[in-house]
């Protein structure tokens, strides 16, 4: 167990998107039992969003009937939760007039049942300064007690460097894996080192192209709009294949599977002097993808050296989102 925000909380997190935010989300029950998995196999840091699904099914509505089930596990988990978009245009608002409604709602939503723990704009909007954003998210919920802690998201060098210096940091959330090592190459996760900020690793099996189980374009389209990212079409998945290979080998020569492995690597990301605290977030909808997820699989220094040597060599072909997408913001 790690300390994170005053509690104890397993080295694998949770992601609560794919419950909610998907084409077929999956029945509330199941979803319960897949959360209630998470508690007891120790992935307690869990992160949801204001706009992961819609206004009557979403991360704060599971959330709430989850902690209404299961009263004592609201101690046990610590709850990040992203929002700061304006729905009508999909992009980010971090006017105060925005923040507030979206904070108001998620409270709203949660209904007590939870405490936020921390919260964060899922992209800055370079329409307002972070004094402007962070003043009111500190004045009106932090200092109040409605909420915890400010955390970033697809976060750029720049921004952490300038928030640090505006309010206290808890953690940035951004995409780390085998399949997505960027913030390990352009100063991004240095950046967090230097400032002592937790790494909250979304995507850590690649959005799932490193469990081994998507061979073709048809397999892909069950990630649903992810289908549709650069990395999955045609050309440059079938040269992104030949990493999942290499893995697929690793994991088999080390009696786990693909997915553990991926996952494992990002967490051992923790034990390099040069990155601070990381935590790989992974989700999953069953409660057998979270036992399996759940599993810590330890790596000697040579394995791990040789992990990294395969990712640093491998050029994963195409851009993690779509062009219209802000990205490291």
């Amino acid at each position: 167990m790690v300390q994170f925000l005053g509690k104890e909380v397993g080295p694998i997190g949770f992601g609560l998107m794919g419950l909610t935010w998907r084409a077929d989300p999956p029945p509330l029950e199941q979803a319960l039992a897949a959360m209630k998995a998470a508690v007891d196999n120790g992935l307690t840091l869990w992160n949801g969003g204001e706009f992961y699904g819609t206004p009557e099914y979403n991360s704060m509505t599971i959330i709430k009937h989850y902690f209404t089930k299961y009263p004592e596990d609201a101690e046990k988990v610590v709850l990040v939760m992203k929002g700061g978009i304006d729905f009508k245009l999909l992009k980010p608002d971090g006017s105060p007039e925005n923040v507030r409604r979206s904070l108001d709602n998620i409270l709203t939503q949660l209904d007590g049942k939870k405490k936020l723990d921390a919260f964060c704009c899922a992209r800055r909007d370079p329409a307002y300064p972070l004094e402007v954003t962070f003043g009111v998210i500190q004045k009106e919920y932090i200092d109040t007690g409605k909420l915890g802690a400010i955390t970033l998201s697809e976060c750029g060098v720049e921004t952490i460097h300038e928030a640090a210096k505006v309010a206290k940091i808890a953690a940035a959330e951004l995409e780390l894996s085998m399949f997505s090592p960027e913030i390990l190459k352009n100063g991004i996760a240095a950046a967090c080192k230097e400032h002592d900020i937790p790494i909250i690793a979304y995507s850590p099996i690649g959005r799932g192209m490193l469990t081994g189980e998507f061979k073709n374009l048809e397999d892909v389209k069950k990630l649903g709009m992810v289908s549709q990212f650069p990395r999955f079409q045609q050309e440059q998945f079938e040269h992104n294949l030949k990493l999942v290979q290499q893995v697929e080998k690793i994991a088999s020569d080390k009696a786990c599977t693909p997915a553990q492995l991926a996952i494992n690597w990002v967490r051992n990301m923790t034990a390099d002097p040069g990155l601070p605290l990381v935590f790989p977030i992974p989700g999953a909808t069953t409660v057998a993808r979270v036992e399996e997820n759940a599993k810590v699989v330890e790596f000697t220094k040579e394995e791990m050296n040789n992990l990294t040597d395969i990712v640093k060599n491998f050029e994963t072909a195409g851009d993690r989102y779509p062009s219209h997408s802000p990205t490291n913001t």
